[in-house]
């Protein structure tokens, strides 16, 4: 009996220190209960069947209020309740922004021989990101990464992929991404058009992107977080290469799942201190 509910970010971590208020239909509260450290909520205290609003409410986060029916089991089961960082309904305010690699992740994941996925990161990138003041669609993105900076956390790999049958980073050491063009998507998720150059091939290159929400940094500067994917072909690049083992299955997939956390730092330049 009682209460159960998870509470999470948009991006799927825990909300410690949420609060959860239950009122009946009169507006009368029921029942007030926090969030453990996982962000797991369970209140045994028994409710009167019948139909309840929840509300959900965390320091530096918007609120979101539900309906939940509560069974003769005495149950309220609420499942899993998403916050969006305050403001976060809303791109960043208008100005330039500068990556922050040191709180970022440039991530690509593979298919290996079928059965399991191979994870890797870029840990040598920056960018810059500009919202237009007036035209929200005329923002721009702009990120270079240093191909040889490629790490899956297996020497040999990297070394094949830093070679010509995959990245070239010899002849072609940086990996560039610009923004050609931005629609909205939902009320908190848009499309980042784009163009991605790598080995030498211009693609055209479409980000899913989710704004997570803009807040203050403890070195006095303000702080926007995205999380974006997109899903590369390597045939499109001219990385062909591949191991066919005896079943007819490749070694690694021709599929690449990208995977970006942005952290941007308002203002042209990252903080010195």
């Amino acid at each position: 009996m009682g209460l159960t509910a998870r509470i999470r970010t948009r991006d799927g971590w825990a909300v410690s220190h949420a609060v959860v208020t239950v009122t009946d239909m009169t507006g009368t509260q029921v029942l007030r209960a926090e969030a453990d450290p996982e962000g797991a909520v369970r209140d045994t205290t028994e409710l009167t069947p019948g139909a309840y609003t929840v509300i959900v409410t965390a320091v530096g986060y918007a609120p979101a209020a539900s309906s939940a029916i509560v069974t003769a089991s005495g149950r309220a089961e609420v499942g899993t309740v998403t916050l969006a960082r305050q403001g976060g309904g809303e791109l960043p305010p208008p100005g330039p922004w500068t990556i922050d690699p040191a709180h970022s992740s440039v991530a690509a994941v593979a298919q290996h021989l079928g059965i399991s996925s191979v994870h890797g990161r870029f840990t040598e990138f920056g960018g810059t990101i500009e919202i237009a003041p007036d035209d929200i669609t005329k923002s721009r993105v702009e990120a270079v990464i240093r191909a040889a900076s490629v790490d899956t956390g297996n020497g040999m790999r990297d070394t094949h992929l830093r070679s010509g049958d995959f990245l070239d980073v010899e002849r072609h050491p940086e990996i560039t991404y610009r923004s050609t063009g931005l629609t909205q998507a939902g009320p908190d998720r848009w499309t980042v058009h784009g163009e991605l150059a790598m080995r030498g091939v211009v693609r055209p290159v479409d980000l899913d992107l989710a704004y997570l929400g803009t807040g203050a940094d403890p070195w006095g500067g303000t702080r926007a977080a995205f999380r974006a994917t997109a899903e590369l072909h390597r045939e499109d690049f001219a990385m062909n290469y591949n191991q066919v083992l005896q079943a007819g299955i490749a070694a690694i997939g021709t599929t690449l799942r990208i995977e970006l956390d942005v952290q941007a730092v308002q203002g042209e330049s990252l903080p010195t201190a």
